[in-house]
């Protein structure tokens, strides 16, 4: 398997969303789940035209392919952000 040649941070601009990665982390802890009848482009969150690259560069097998099957990843399994709790450890929190 190749190296993605696109990052998150790509990926998020290129859809016109903030894609600093607290703002990464944020939108997949808002929308995960996703439900597994949905095919990431089918997501109820996308507009028409975020939706449309997403199907097109997934049917064109882009060089988009391999980071937006990471986010489809993401949203299907999201990861919440540690939180510092002022303890010796940190703590699981949704970000809100």
């Amino acid at each position: 398997m190749e190296a993605n040649l696109h990052s998150m941070s790509d990926l998020f601009s290129q859809l016109g969303l903030p894609s600093r990665p607290c703002d990464i982390q944020a939108f997949t802890e808002l929308y995960g789940p996703l439900a597994d009848p949905f095919r990431l482009h089918q997501a109820p969150f996308w507009t028409s035209w975020q939706a449309a690259f997403l199907e097109e560069q997934f049917l064109l097998d882009a060089d988009w392919i391999g980071i937006i099957d990471e986010l489809d990843m993401k949203l299907r399994h999201p990861m919440p952000s540690l939180v510092w709790t002022g303890k010796s450890r940190f703590k699981s929190e949704f970000v809100q």
